[in-house]
């Protein structure tokens, strides 16, 4: 069996890797990188175009991230955060832009307005809080807010035009939102990468182990499927950015960190109208509200979208139920996640949880006129013959273990990291790629502490991120900025 050495293994060829592996190249170019992608090329799981959101989710559209408290107000905390977690991943890729290693930008990132809809007068109630309390925010100080049929009307035609004139309606819009083909910037990122010293992509490569030597370095064994050759990595640090297949491969490393991790894996799929006469009507990302019991990746949108430069229209997502951690995974995916450590919390989030798990299974046996039905809540005209179904990700959601030893589901992105920072894993999905910066800084500050302790680090970074260690919620100079600049070299403005 062949040995391969490395300071670096990258496991799965998505957008989170990548990011991890164009930054520690740009802080050290002599690190030996290698990439292990199951798949026979990269972005093709949950960053590819067709399996995600795209939007950017910068907090502008989406309602999930301000929820309503109980006395009625509007939480706009993690909005907050996540708006400034995106715009650290557009200050990255405008450093790469001017360093020539990505590309014009319109290859992946394009500006579409960002727009909340919303009717009935409980949700315009609703919407009308959150623009007052958003708008008041220095990140979010350009939301417009309507109620008028002329502005909905130049906003978004398609979902206003033969609505019922007596339903009380209302919308925001951030214009210089933007749609980002997750897929394109990653492939543009590892081409790059492929092109540097010391930096390998094995594809077709999925590992079958993973252990920690005496010596704290990590012993990695994939197989080629093509040529049946079996190679063992060694490496002084593993991240498992491998989407719904990281959870598995954490629980393989062994590591204390993994207890009580378990994952709830959740499938989606879009109806998309590629048609150029309805797809030249709508040019921005119009978000709802989700159906009470939907989980977040649910919300319902009528979306812009431009992958790999051919422009459609996509609404949903439909979500449902799987057993399958990834697209092309395998149906024991969830047994065999379930250890002796997991399977409380498992059980605990099963019997709590019981509406969500018979929303999805009753998503999975709508019909065509079922979905069409929901998409006119959004495009009153719109006709099934015009739509068709897509296989969107799969994404599996944290299965955490609580402090009594139940579990609790969460719905947003973790980094587990080993103590000894040889090994970090991401989990877990929304708002995911969009702010896979933001994450990977947070890897490269747990997994190479005295590394960034050095002048030659801590220069660097603030050329790939110029407002890193500093608050972009807190600090509105440093904002106004660096969002001139990102929107600018990005073609947003």
């Amino acid at each position: 069996m062949a040995v391969r050495q490395a300071d670096v293994v990258l496991v799965g060829g998505g957008v989170m890797s990548a990011t991890l592996g164009m930054m520690l190249k740009q802080l050290d170019p002599s690190l030996d990188i290698v990439m292990v992608e199951r798949l026979d090329h990269v972005a093709h799981e949950s960053t590819d175009g067709w399996n995600n959101a795209g939007t950017g989710h910068a907090g502008y559209c989406e309602l999930n991230y301000t929820p309503e408290t109980d006395d009625g107000d509007v939480a706009i905390e993690r909005a907050l955060k996540i708006n400034a977690q995106f715009e650290v991943s557009l200050q990255f890729w405008s450093y790469l832009v001017e360093q020539g290693v990505l590309p014009d930008p319109k290859s992946f990132i394009n500006r579409t307005p960002h727009q909340s809809f919303v009717w009935g007068e409980k949700d315009v109630a609703f919407l009308k809080r959150r623009h007052e309390k958003l708008s008041a925010h220095h990140l979010f100080r350009e939301m417009e807010y309507t109620e008028s049929p002329d502005v909905l009307e130049e906003w978004m035609p398609l979902v206003v035009n033969h609505r019922d004139p007596m339903q009380r309606v209302a919308a925001t819009r951030i214009n210089h939102g933007s749609d980002v083909d997750f897929g394109s910037l990653t492939r543009s990122m590892v081409k790059w990468l492929e092109t540097q010293d010391n930096f390998e992509l094995m594809l077709s490569c999925p590992v079958h182990y993973i252990d920690q030597r005496d010596n704290g370095r990590w012993k990695v064994r994939v197989k080629n499927q093509k040529t049946g050759e079996l190679t063992k990595l060694e490496a002084g640090f593993v991240f498992l950015g491998a989407g719904g297949g990281a959870l598995p491969l954490l629980q393989k490393s062994g590591i204390d960190e993994a207890r009580g991790y378990g994952g709830f894996p959740v499938s989606g799929q879009w109806l998309v109208c590629g048609k150029p006469d309805i797809v030249g009507q709508h040019n921005s990302k119009v978000y709802g509200k989700a159906p009470i019991g939907a989980p977040p990746m649910s919300v319902p949108h009528l979306d812009t979208r431009i992958i790999n430069g051919e422009p459609a229209l996509l609404f949903g997502p439909f979500a449902g139920f799987t057993t399958r951690f990834l697209k092309q995974g395998s149906i024991f995916d969830l047994i065999g996640s379930v250890r002796a450590t997991n399977l409380k919390p498992m059980l605990s989030v099963s019997k709590s949880n019981m509406d969500l798990t018979r929303y999805l299974i009753g998503e999975v046996f709508q019909s065509h006129s079922d979905r069409v039905a929901s998409l006119r809540n959004f495009f009153p005209d719109a006709r099934e013959e015009d739509w068709q179904l897509q296989m969107a990700g799969q994404r599996v959601q944290i299965i955490k273990e609580t402090e009594d030893g139940g579990g609790k589901l969460e719905f947003g992105t973790e980094i587990v990291a080993a103590k000894d920072g040889t090994l970090a894993a991401l989990l877990g999905a929304s708002p995911g790629a969009s702010t896979a910066a933001n994450a990977m800084l947070d890897v490269i500050e747990r997994c190479f502490p005295e590394k960034m302790k050095t002048a030659q680090w801590q220069e660097h970074i603030r050329d790939l991120v110029p407002s890193y260690g500093q608050s972009l919620v807190e600090d509105e100079a440093l904002l106004n900025k660096v969002r001139e600049r990102t929107l600018s070299t990005l073609k947003l403005a």
